[in-house]
């Protein structure tokens, strides 16, 4: 009987909602609850009254125990969004968009709303985040270009210093993020001379790979903020000393913290004197396309050949694989550090009888078509420095082939290393092949939204400390642009949409 009173408690307080009631349709559902409190659609039922009254703090409330209660509910998240909308908080509601999108119910007309709310907010950020979505899902939309263009002229503007742009990898695709999102220069200055105009136009200064310019910038006065960003390889010479770290807003550790182990032998207070940040590896996984494949007899090596990677031993190991089996070849992939080292390599290539079994070509511009016929991505080096490459051969589908370098085991599967050369020819010979394990563990471990997602923080923690007041002048006045109409199919709902929506 209770039941049966519970049913008609809830089937009459939908009645009253669709009639607009919908304060007595609250207490009905308010009833139904007592008897039945984990009711999930009730609780969504009852956040959605609520909405409809204008109280959607209360609505959030019974909106966020029906999510727990069903995560997967469309319905629920539909409702929970457009609640946190109303309630004037725009984040939360920013929050839940991956969500949408993976249950099918995100639209233009959501994103651009909740761009305009954060707008409202002075939440630059955030607003350019959801309107770069709503541009990917519709492109057509003609206002969305130069709103961002406005949005991005009232951010700080950053430089990025660095001697070459050198190959793709966590830092390129980090840039290119950044570039969406405020005003860039790229500069390729070696001096601070040369660097002098950007650096004066710039609010954010970030130095990429060190140098005696690093240490030139920090002794420099300039109101602006500056980030450092450090490989282990870029720890080297004595530039690291003459740096006044105390001038370094962000000290970014890319990869690893191997970095700040090596940089302590250097700068011992380092801790003390500047903020340091891991920016993990990162690979796109939608610039290189999975290729199941049989094992063959084909390694491939990336990277710029230097001491640190360790050419001459690669080549006695694999002088040892040809031993055992000449079908075995070596194509390597980048320039030499020097034309001395060249020399030496190629000299190895020939006294070790590989002139037919390994050669060498210049950085491919397509890795996906020059990895095609390759089974292993081999390095033999001393850090991590080819670290990313490896990974893009991972990701393609190929069998690492790993020397044994410090840190090595925290970043890459521990059964791929090796520490002497007839541990890289058991590797190499073995039976055991799995190009889905290989990409599998790329995806898993090294998604570049996390890197993607760090520097933007941090860009977005220094813009706040920046002074804003001229570039904020008039932030408000972009958001009526969302005053046009939304796509076809992407129809604005209206409060009453809430109940209905099933």
């Amino acid at each position: 009987m209770m039941a049966q009173t519970s049913s008609n408690l809830y089937e009459r307080s939908l009645k009253l909602a669709e009639a607009g009631q919908h304060q007595e349709a609250l207490n009905c559902m308010r009833e139904h609850l007592r008897t039945r409190p984990d009711d999930a659609q009730a609780l969504n039922d009852a956040g959605a009254i609520l909405h409809c009254l204008g109280r959607s703090r209360d609505a959030i409330s019974y909106l966020t125990k029906a999510r727990v209660l069903r995560p997967d509910s469309a319905e629920i998240v539909w409702n929970l969004v457009e609640t946190y909308l109303g309630d004037g908080r725009p984040s939360e509601a920013a929050s839940l968009l991956d969500d949408m999108e993976r249950m099918d119910t995100l639209n233009v007309d959501i994103l651009n709303r909740t761009a305009a709310a954060l707008l409202d907010q002075n939440r630059k950020g955030q607003a350019i985040d959801v309107l770069l979505r709503s541009q990917r899902m519709w492109s057509e939309q003609q206002v969305i270009a130069p709103m961002l263009e406005v949005i991005r002229g009232k951010r700080p503007k950053v430089a990025l210093f660095r001697s070459g742009r050198g190959e793709d990898g966590t830092l390129a695709e980090a840039w290119a993020s950044v570039e969406q999102r405020f005003q860039t220069e790229f500069c390729e200055a070696r001096t601070l001379d040369e660097a002098a105009p950007v650096l004066q136009w710039c609010d954010i200064a970030w130095f990429d790979g060190g140098g005696e310019i690093v240490a030139e910038a920090s002794r420099t006065a300039r109101n602006g903020k500056t980030i450092v960003s450090l490989r282990r390889s870029d720890v080297r010479d004595d530039w690291a000393r003459e740096v006044r770290w105390e001038n370094v807003d962000i000290l970014m550790q890319l990869g690893s913290a191997a970095v700040e182990d090596v940089l302590l032998e250097h700068v011992p207070d380092i801790r003390n004197r500047t903020r340091l940040v891991v920016i993990p590896h990162g690979i796109n996984l939608g610039r290189y396309a999975f290729q199941q494949r049989a094992r063959g007899k084909h390694l491939a090596c990336m990277g710029c050949l230097s001491l640190e990677t360790n050419p001459a031993f690669l080549l006695q190991c694999m002088q040892k694989l040809h031993y055992l089996d000449h079908e075995y070849k070596l194509s390597v992939a980048g320039p030499f550090e020097s034309p001395a080292l060249e020399r030496y390599v190629r000299h190895m290539v020939q006294t070790l009888g590989l002139t037919g079994a390994v050669s060498f070509t210049p950085f491919p511009g397509d890795l996906n078509v020059w990895l095609a016929d390759k089974h292993f991505i081999v390095s033999a080096g001393m850090g991590e420095g080819q670290v990313e490459a490896l990974l893009a051969g991972m990701a393609r589908g190929l069998k690492p082939i790993v020397h044994n370098f410090p840190s090595a085991e925290t970043l890459l599967p521990r059964e791929c290393l090796f520490n002497i050369s007839e541990q890289f020819c058991e590797q190499v010979i073995s039976q055991e092949y799995d190009s889905t394990k290989y990409r599998r563990f790329v995806e898993q471990r090294y998604p570049m939204a996390e890197p993607l997602k760090q520097v933007n923080s941090i860009l977005a923690q220094l813009e706040t400390e920046i002074d804003l007041r001229q570039l904020c002048e008039n932030s408000r006045g972009p958001a009526a642009v969302f005053s046009a109409p939304p796509a076809p199919g992407h129809e604005r709902h209206t409060p009453a949409d809430f109940v209905n929506v099933r």
